[in-house]
C-alpha cells in the first residue's frame, strides 16, 4: 500500500511502518491515509457464555477490578476521543457489556458528550429483554446481538449454557423498545452449525432482523482457531443462494465490514463479513479501547499503548490524546492472517472486545 502524504507538518522522528513521519493533525490517521472515527470499547471482559470457539470451558482469570477503568477514567477516554480525536462513533462491547454495573449510566454520560456521538453496543443478548427500555432512555442508538443458531440444544452445545431463550427475548424487547434495525452476527464452523444458513436467514427475514454472517477469526483464547474448520464467505453466499436469490446491495459499502446482499429482490439483506478471506483493512476506519484502558490500532495487533497509567499519573488531556495518534499512526497495512508469519494476538476477543 501507498503512504499517503496528508499536508500537515511532520512531527519529527515519529514513524509508521510505511516510513513517514506522523503529521501534526488533530485526527486519528495512519500512514496509509485511514482516519480512525469508530471507537470499539471493552467495557468488560467477563462474560456469562463459554461459547467453544472463544474460550475453554472453565472460563478464563478475569481482570482484577482495580486494572478495570472506572466509569470516570472510561468517559474522559471517551470524550477525548469525541473532542481532540474526531471519532464519531462509539461501540460498546465486551466481554458482555451487559454485565458492567451502571451500564445505562454509562450510556447516558456518553450521548451527553459534544458533539455527540452515535452509540451502539455488541451483546449476547442475555438479561436485554429487561434492559432493553433503560438503554435506549440512556440514548442507545443501535444493538448488534450474537446468536450462532436458533436450535436449543445446539445453542446449549455451542456456549455451554442453556439460554437460547433468554437471547431471542432479548431480541425481541430490542426491536420492541425501537433499537431498529436490531442486528445479529453468526459465525459459522465447519461440523457444527454450518447447515444453519438458511434457517437463520428464515428466521432473521420473519422477525425483522438484519443478519451479518462472520468468517470466524483466530482469537480465542486457546488458540486453537483451525482455517479448515472455517466456512467461508464464499461458502456461506454459496448455501443461501441455493435457497435464496442474491444480488448486490445498491448502497455504497464504504467503510462498513459487511458486504451486503439484497435477498429476493428486497427490502430484506444479509451482509457476510469476510475478515480472513477477503480483508478490508484498507477501508479500515476502528480504534480499540480495552477494558483495562489499552489502545489498540487493530484487532490482531500484538502491540497497544497503556492509556490507563497515562490518566491514573494525571496526564493533561491532549498529552493522551497524542499518545492515541502516536499509537494509530503505527498501525500496520493490514492484519496479516494470511500471511506466512501471521501471530494471533496474546490477548483472546474477551479480553479486547469485538
Amino acid at each position: 500500500m501507498t503512504a499517503v502524504h496528508l499536508g500537515f507538518p511532520r512531527v519529527p522522528g515519529n514513524r509508521g511502518p510505511s516510513g513517514t513521519p506522523r503529521p501534526e493533525h488533530p485526527g486519528l490517521v495512519d500512514s496509509f491515509g485511514r482516519v480512525a472515527t469508530d471507537l470499539r470499547v471493552s467495557l468488560t471482559d467477563r462474560c456469562n457464555l463459554r461459547c467453544t470457539y472463544c474460550m475453554p470451558a472453565e472460563g478464563l482469570d478475569w481482570m482484577p477490578s482495580e486494572q478495570v477503568l472506572t466509569d470516570d477514567e472510561l468517559i474522559r477516554l471517551m470524550r477525548i476521543a469525541v473532542e481532540l480525536l474526531g471519532v464519531t462513533d462509539i461501540r460498546l462491547t465486551g466481554g458482555e457489556p451487559l454485565l458492567r454495573p451502571g451500564l445505562e449510566r454509562i450510556v447516558e454520560r456518553i450521548t451527553a458528550l459534544e458533539p455527540r456521538p452515535r452509540v451502539s453496543m455488541t451483546t449476547n443478548g442475555i438479561g436485554l429483554a429487561k434492559r432493553a427500555p433503560g438503554l435506549v432512555a440512556a440514548g442507545l442508538d443501535r444493538i448488534n446481538v450474537s446468536l450462532d443458531t436458533i436450535d436449543r440444544e445446539r445453542f446449549a452445545e455451542l456456549t455451554r449454557r442453556d439460554r437460547l431463550p433468554h437471547v431471542l427475548a432479548g431480541l425481541a424487547a430490542a426491536r420492541d423498545a425501537g433499537l431498529s434495525p436490531v442486528k445479529i452476527n453468526s459465525v459459522l464452523m465447519r461440523g457444527y452449525n454450518e447447515h444453519e444458513a438458511v434457517p437463520l436467514l428464515r428466521f432473521c427475514l420473519e422477525e425483522g432482523y438484519h443478519l451479518r454472517f462472520i468468517e470466524q477469526m483466530p482469537l480465542d483464547a486457546q488458540h486453537g482457531w483451525n482455517r479448515r474448520d472455517m466456512i467461508t464467505a464464499e461458502e456461506i453466499l454459496a448455501m443461501l443462494g441455493e435457497a435464496f436469490t442474491l444480488s448486490p446491495f445498491p448502497a455504497p459499502r464504504g467503510g462498513a465490514p459487511a458486504e451486503r446482499w439484497l435477498v429476493d429482490g428486497g427490502p430484506g439483506d444479509v451482509g457476510v463479513i469476510a475478515s480472513v478471506t477477503r480483508p478490508f483493512c484498507s477501508a479500515c476506519e476502528r480504534t480499540r479501547l480495552t477494558a483495562d484502558g489499552a489502545v489498540r490500532s487493530c484487532l490482531f495487533s500484538n502491540e497497544e499503548t497503556d492509556l490507563r497509567s497515562l490518566v491514573r499519573a494525571g496526564a493533561r488531556d491532549e498529552e493522551v490524546a497524542d499518545a492515541w495518534r502516536t499509537t494509530m499512526w503505527r498501525k500496520l497495512a493490514g492484519h496479516e492472517i494470511n500471511e506466512a508469519g501471521f501471530a494471533q494476538p496474546i490477548r483472546p476477543m474477551s479480553a479486547i472486545g469485538g
